[in-house]
């Protein structure tokens, strides 16, 4: 296997992002000259110019999925661009005044009234990390905990069809929200996002991350493949890069998930992206089946985090 060295440098040949936050989480560097960079060179630049003269990407807010307002805005988010961005800040001020539907939520459907729990999520995660007023996102936050179930974690289906049990995608979107909103200063009923989050990290935790409460069988075998972007949907590399962003403390019931992620590693040391979600996107950052330097970078802070060696 390649050393830690090598891995790194491997890294460090890609994007601009990739290297910002390879100096950031693995190296303990900040580099905001890179960071800034990330507008103006690679991904990050042709993100912004797909942008149109309205404000939006794609066709709107949420069409076609993709490479809509709401996709492009989580991947910029991703890529770390610098959150003073002031073309994305509009972009975000705009959604957050005319997108919002009779629930306060934010609610791009024209036909559905009851706002997706799910998108707010996202949506929080990254209009907080892009700084946008708190004004603006007190409705968002009332229906997010509207939206909070009995089990601890969170359903897009609740308000629409009435279940009754949490979906790791609908939790893990919306946790990732609440923790964004929490580093970034926000305080609007911030006690009871923080007891929302830590009742939601249960949730998984009650689930070793993958696994039946019931049963102990696996819920879905795309949970322990490596996409990426993820999307709306929920994978364990996903959940243990939440873990790490959020500074978890080691819970014995990450192990499963976690032993599986140290099983997929390449004897090069890299991990691979092993499924795309198919639809149009502005680029292909990588290719399905090959070896992957977000998938590789996303592990390696994870393993870092909780001090686990390679």
């Amino acid at each position: 296997m390649a050393s830690i060295t090598e891995i790194i440098n491997w890294l460090l040949e890609g994007d601009v992002s990739i290297q910002y936050q390879v100096f950031r989480d693995l190296l303990s560097e900040e580099k905001p000259q890179l960071q800034n960079r990330i507008a103006i060179d690679g991904w990050g630049a042709t993100y912004l110019s797909k942008r149109k003269p309205d404000g939006h990407w794609g066709m709107k807010f949420y069409q076609p999925k993709w490479t809509s307002s709401h996709y492009t805005l989580m991947d910029l988010r991703n890529l770390c661009i610098s959150p003073k961005n002031q073309l994305i800040r509009e972009s975000i001020n705009m959604i957050a005044t005319h997108e919002k539907g009779h629930d306060g939520g934010i609610n791009p459907s024209g036909t559905v009234n009851e706002s997706d729990v799910c998108i707010n999520g996202m949506f929080l995660n990254y209009a907080c990390y892009f700084g946008a007023e708190e004004e603006k996102l007190k409705s968002v936050v009332d229906f997010i905990l509207s939206q909070k179930m009995p089990d601890g974690g969170f359903n897009c289906r609740l308000n629409r069809s009435g279940a009754k049990h949490s979906s790791l995608h609908t939790t893990l979107c919306t946790i990732e929200g609440i923790t964004e909103y929490e580093q970034n200063g926000y305080s609007y009923r911030l006690s009871e996002l923080k007891q929302a989050q830590q009742s939601s990290v249960d949730f998984i935790l009650q689930h070793q991350l993958f696994k039946s409460d019931k049963t102990g069988k696996i819920i879905h075998h795309s949970f322990l493949r490596l996409p990426y972007p993820g999307r709306w949907r929920y994978d364990t590399l996903r959940a243990l890069d939440y873990f790490q962003y959020s500074r978890a403390k080691w819970d014995d019931r990450m192990q499963d998930a976690l032993d599986i992620l140290l099983k997929k590693q390449n004897k090069d040391g890299t991990w691979n992206v092993q499924a795309k979600h198919p639809g149009k996107v502005h680029l292909e950052m990588e290719k399905a089946g090959t070896p992957s330097r977000w998938n590789t970078l996303r592990a390696l802070r994870v393993l870092k985090h909780f001090s686990i060696p390679i």
